[in-house]
């Protein structure tokens, strides 16, 4: 009898420490890589390290990945693809969630999309992405990345063709008539996304628009 007792106070604190567990885990978020745009680099983000951990996020569940913005967004979807499976081994998360500005658009929706991304990815969020490319790109047309970010490329076509917003994976975009680099500015816009026009904001503001990258923690909580 004695015995009994003993096995079944057992068994309830175990059942109490994994609902403990499970419970833990499940409050804590999905690690987040951020994509820069053209130019750009993981500094970009400072900004939103210091929103998102005041939002709940641990430092460590935070990642920057950068890329080549002079080589070609093919093989930059294609790091982006390793880096993903980097950060989830390092955090042993399922899933990350993406976040990425201007030209980190093309390099997100390619990995998702054409590589197959979409179930490694919860969440997608794009700040004025140039996810239907941009006529400024002809300002750099000599750079094969730029050429990719030209709206009606071939590489604009393969991943707008069909589903835009393909899996599971919940999408969102933030766009602005202000923005004076994706042209045109509703270019950001994707077909199955939650899409948010921000009132007059400039392109790289976005990086330091704390109310913005406060929408965007949200997003990738729900």
């Amino acid at each position: 009898m004695r015995f009994a007792r003993l096995a079944v106070a057992t068994l309830a604190s175990t059942a109490a420490l994994v609902g403990t567990g499970t419970a833990a885990k499940a409050d804590t978020p999905a690690p987040v890589v951020f994509v820069n745009g053209f130019m750009g680099s993981g500094a970009n983000w400072t900004t939103a390290r210091t929103v998102f951990q005041n939002a709940g996020y641990p430092a460590d569940r935070l990642f920057a990945y950068e890329y080549n913005s002079y080589g070609d967004n093919k093989q930059n979807a294609q790091g982006l693809d390793t880096f993903v499976q980097q950060v989830k081994s390092q955090t042993g998360a399922d899933k990350v969630d993406i976040v990425n500005h201007s030209m980190g658009g093309l390099v997100s929706l390619w990995y998702l999309k054409v590589l197959n991304g979409s179930p490694n990815v919860a969440h997608l969020a794009s700040l004025a992405g140039a996810n239907h490319g941009t006529t400024a790109a002809y300002a750099c047309f000599w750079l094969e990345t730029c050429r990719q970010m030209f709206p009606g490329s071939p590489f604009i076509q393969q991943i707008t063709a069909g589903d835009e917003t393909p899996g599971n994976t919940a999408y969102a975009t933030w766009y602005s008539s202000c923005d004076g680099v994706i042209n045109p500015y509703k270019s950001t816009m994707l077909t199955g996304a939650t899409n948010n026009e921000v009132a007059c904001e400039k392109h790289m503001d976005y990086l330091t628009d704390t109310k913005v990258l406060g929408q965007v923690a949200t997003f990738l909580r729900s």
